[in-house]
């Protein structure tokens, strides 16, 4: 007796097992058809682009599949070959990418101001960079494109205005003023009256306490022992999803650009160690921010007021825009993952290397405390206790302090871009040819990839001075920097990047990072600790301090108090 798929089996007959066959093979012509095509294009596209560029100088390639790529992103310190490259043949070089690709490599000043001010849509950021993005935070302002990011920026931009952030200033005073009663308590239980800690545990708690209050008037609990869950699954997110990627990684990510966008939505649930990192945490965002986005939304249909933290002025914002130009509950939910992300790593970050900068520089440590304490007193003359926004404005050693460790530090290192259409990128510092002659601009062919350099840029001589590779924050008091080309959204640096697509929080990093530096400086003291170890630039998604030899983010500093 014949069980059931036997019997249908023998009732096929000769024909329709060769139609099926037929079928499979044509299947699998089409796949390899397909594939071919996919293969063909990149070899073309990739050939052409090799004929745009042969004539740039650049470094040789150190593999036949990986090019450069494998070495920058395993570089010994960030930003040592941007800077190596950059002197060795100008601010724009060539690059070799995987399996042949040429980029274009820049830190040229007109370069940058046409890339992201003049032609800002049209390079596009990578497919990588946009769905690491999507994973990350859904269809928020750093993940938007084109119409879609300008209708983002709209609603988002009354939200960081000006009156709005001096509002905050009170909430940074307050969250700061909680670190420096651990630290006081600390050292008075200290017969030596001082204690070496690591002072970036401290300032990412801060910031990412002031970011929760200050955008959601939600509590993270970072510095208290009732931390929430958002806490648990944020911590060394950037340390965990980009420091030294796999080398599968760069390569699956580097055929996304090949790809139409609805397959690329399929890389959700690709293995990649920072996939499912960021996956984490964008699932415990999206619940967080959806009961904070319902319960906002309820507040304004009742007719109350509000309170005046971020997303409740996006609510405000968004519901008397035209419906057309208002965003989705989806997309203001994805708001919450990027306004953090933005507002509280990167400010930690800067205030480390500002106080580790200090610490090998006490006399200007010293001109900074004198100018907060001599400001301090006209507050008290006048009856007040706090800073003013017009207060922390006046202290110029301060501001200047920060706008050079910005500009020596450089948090995001550079930003990759790809051309969405043929074009011609001019040169304010003229590059040498390969044979000899003066680059004065370079055309581009679109789809092409262009990898930009802040810190390079950030350290450029010709713009900065001859002491460009030196910490030194009286370029910023004793004469104007050079201003040929004006790019980025502050102070002529391209930190927080340039243009349409400049970081919209930067007022706020700046005014959080002069209200922190004011509070700490008034009391503490920093200084290199006994046996100072080797502090590195980790080349992760941030330019983050870490210490020879030891694992993750750590700046030890000693600690002592001032009085």
């Amino acid at each position: 007796m014949l069980g059931p798929a036997a019997s249908v089996a023998a009732l096929r007959s000769p024909q329709d097992v060769v139609h099926q066959l037929r079928s499979k093979m044509q299947v699998l012509g089409v796949v390899i058809l397909v594939t071919f095509a996919v293969i063909s294009v990149v070899i073309l596209h990739r050939f052409f682009a090799r004929k745009t560029f042969e004539h740039i100088r650049g470094p040789s390639s150190t593999s036949w599949l990986f090019g450069n790529i494998l070495e920058f992103n395993r570089q010994d310190q960030a930003g040592d070959l941007d800077f190596k490259w950059c002197r060795e043949f100008g601010s724009t070089w060539r690059l070799n990418g995987i399996l042949g690709e040429s980029i274009l490599m820049t830190a040229d000043p007109e370069a940058l101001r046409h890339i992201f001010h003049k032609s800002g849509y049209s390079y596009r950021k990578t497919a990588n960079d946009t769905e690491v993005f999507r994973i990350f935070s859904g269809p928020s302002i750093i993940w938007a494109s084109g119409h879609v990011h300008q209708r983002h920026r709209k609603v988002i931009s009354p939200a960081f205005s000006a009156p709005q952030l001096h509002t905050f200033i009170p909430l940074f005073q307050r969250n700061i003023r909680k670190v420096t009663k651990i630290w006081r308590n600390e050292l008075a239980s200290r017969p030596e009256g001082r204690m070496v800690d690591c002072v970036h545990v401290w300032l990412t708690k801060v910031t990412l306490d002031i970011i929760g209050e200050a955008a959601f008037d939600y509590s993270f609990g970072a510095m208290s022992n009732a931390g929430s869950r958002l806490l648990d699954v944020y911590t060394n997110m950037f340390l965990e999803t980009s420091l030294h990627p796999p080398k599968l990684d760069l390569l699956i990510k580097a055929s996304w650009e090949y790809f139409p966008v609805h397959v690329l939505r399929l890389v959700d649930y690709l293995p990649l160690k920072d996939v499912m990192r960021i996956n984490q945490v964008r699932k415990a965002f999206h619940g967080e921010a959806q009961k904070l986005l319902k319960d906002k939304t309820k507040r304004l249909m009742a007719g109350e007021e509000g309170k005046k933290d971020i997303m409740s002025v996006l609510v405000r914002a968004n519901a008397s825009e035209d419906a057309r130009a208002r965003l989705s509950n989806a997309e203001m939910i994805a708001q919450m993952g990027t306004i953090t992300i933005a507002g509280h790593d990167t400010t930690a970050t800067t205030l480390t290397w500002l106080l580790y900068e200090l610490s090998k520089n006490p006399d200007y440590q010293i001109k900074m405390r004198e100018e907060i304490r001599m400001i301090r007193s006209s507050v008290t003359a006048r009856g007040d206790t706090n800073f003013s926004a017009e207060d922390l404005d006046a202290m110029k050693y301060c501001m200047a302090a920060l706008k050079e460790t910005l500009r020596y530090h450089a948090i995001v290192l550079g930003l990759p871009r790809v051309a969405e259409k043929d074009d011609v990128i001019p040169l304010q510092y003229p590059v040498v040819s390969k044979s000899g002659e003066l680059i004065r601009e370079i055309p581009i062919r679109a789809g092409q990839q262009i990898l930009t350099s802040f810190c390079a840029y950030n350290r450029l001589p010709r713009v900065w001075g001859d002491n460009a590779d030196v910490w030194d924050p009286t370029r910023f008091l004793d004469h104007d920097v050079k201003r040929e080309t004006s790019v980025g959204m502050f102070s002529n640096l391209m930190t927080f990047s340039a243009g349409v697509r400049g970081c919209i929080g930067w007022r706020f990093s700046v005014m959080e990072s002069q209200a922190l530096i004011a509070e700490i400086l008034e009391n503490f003291e920093f200084s290199p600790p006994p046996n100072p170890p080797e502090i590195l630039r980790l080349p992760s998604s941030v330019m983050a301090p870490a210490v020879r030899g030891e694992k993750g983010i750590q700046m030890p500093l000693q600690i002592s108090i001032v009085e």
